[in-house]
């Protein structure tokens, strides 16, 4: 029952989202791959969902994808359509200058790559990338259909192989690792919106 959550996703929602199965994957994905990603929840729900074995593996793996690229096709909708001065406004100059040179660089592979990554690994910034510098809708979904979806039918597949395990590892350490986890997504909200105004300021 352990979800690395963003303090919006406290535990009534994780509860529903639980209910919901691979449909609570595609809202997820939706909130994750937004301007505010609430960082490693959707591995976390994919592996517990899969450990439950309500449903096949492969099911669970192809919802937490098809959430992800959703959700991510929007954020690149709008950095396409925001180009290079919404990326500037969510980042910075300099992180965007840098993130474009990466994208400018690998293309292809800088969407796969990233979205292979595991947390804490940032990857909004590529996806802001990829949209303001109006990368290829095709390539763009094919990259992050074949980054995501390499990740998260790994990750359920060991979900139900290792469901026992798994599943006695949430219960035993709910509790603490889920107080210390919301403490540190709050620190890093904090962060973010001093972050935010000073951007604001300059």
């Amino acid at each position: 029952m352990l979800l690395h959550l963003h303090p919006l996703l406290a535990v009534p929602l994780w509860r529903q989202l639980r209910h919901l199965g691979g449909i609570g994957l595609i809202v997820l994905g939706l909130i994750d791959n937004s301007v505010i990603p609430v960082t490693g929840s959707m591995d976390v729900l994919t592996i517990w969902l899969a450990a439950r074995h309500r449903e096949p593996w492969l099911y669970y793996g192809l919802m937490a994808t098809l959430g992800a690229v959703i959700g991510g096709y929007i954020t690149y909708g709008l950095a396409r359509k925001g180009g290079k001065e919404m990326m500037e406004r969510k980042l910075s100059k300099k992180k965007a200058a840098q993130f474009s040179k990466t994208f400018a660089n690998w293309g292809f592979a800088s969407i796969v790559v990233p979205a292979l990554l595991p947390p804490p690994f940032p990857f909004l910034p590529f996806l802001l990338a990829a949209g303001a510098m109006q990368y290829s809708r095709k390539k763009f979904l094919a990259a992050l259909a074949l980054g995501r979806g390499i990740r998260y039918f790994v990750e359920a597949y060991f979900g139900f192989r290792y469901g026992s395990h798994i599943l006695r590892f949430f219960n035993r350490y709910y509790k603490p690792a889920l107080a210390v986890l919301i403490g540190l997504a709050l620190i890093g909200t904090v962060l973010s919106v001093i972050q935010y105004f000073r951007m604001k300021k300059k």
